[in-house]
């Protein structure tokens, strides 16, 4: 299924933030990985003709082999319904458009993470492939719960800053 695709309205997606944690390293026998998806919209910022709005996806997979957390802003420029239409829910996979939009850029840092963590990657067409993903709409900030997990090898991304970590770390700047 395509992305909704209006002329009138660009997108500008920054990644500020991706973490992924190789959980397993007994992954390489794995069959099927299935790969759950939660994920946060808040808006941020509503001007005329600019909507920013911020993004958190949390990727798990099924047998627990690697985790993803991906964390940044979309800024819409446009025409207010058309900007409009792209916060708005596709009727059939029940996700605001503008994560298809914000999943591509997502993805494709995803994809680079897996191969240095030596995991399977998301599935490109991951918002397309499953019917219904939790979306958490919010107005003001939540705290998101996680498992308390022990990684044993964990790569970190920040944009703009090099981040101190432990041994068992490695950090990464991008540019």
């Amino acid at each position: 299924m395509p992305a909704l695709h209006l002329p009138n309205v660009s997108v500008k997606v920054e990644i500020t933030s991706l973490l992924g944690v190789r959980l397993d390293f007994k992954s390489s026998g794995v069959g099927t990985v299935n790969f759950d998806v939660k994920a946060k919209l808040e808006e941020k910022e509503r001007k005329s003709q600019r909507v920013v709005v911020a993004f958190s996806l949390y990727l798990t997979t099924k047998p627990n082999i690697v985790k993803f957390e991906v964390e940044g802003t979309a800024t819409l420029n446009g025409k207010e319904t058309e900007i409009s239409k792209m916060l708005e829910t596709d009727p059939e996979t029940k996700v605001p458009y503008i994560f298809q939009k914000i999943y591509q850029h997502a993805f494709t840092a995803m994809y680079l993470m897996s191969t240095f963590l030596n995991t399977p990657p998301p599935p490109q067409d991951l918002l397309f492939s499953q019917r219904e993903i939790p979306i958490e709409e919010v107005s003001a900030k939540k705290e998101v719960e996680e498992e308390t997990v022990e990684p044993e090898e964990t790569v970190t991304m920040q944009v703009g800053a090099v981040e101190e970590v432990s041994e068992e770390k490695v950090s990464t700047p991008t540019s």
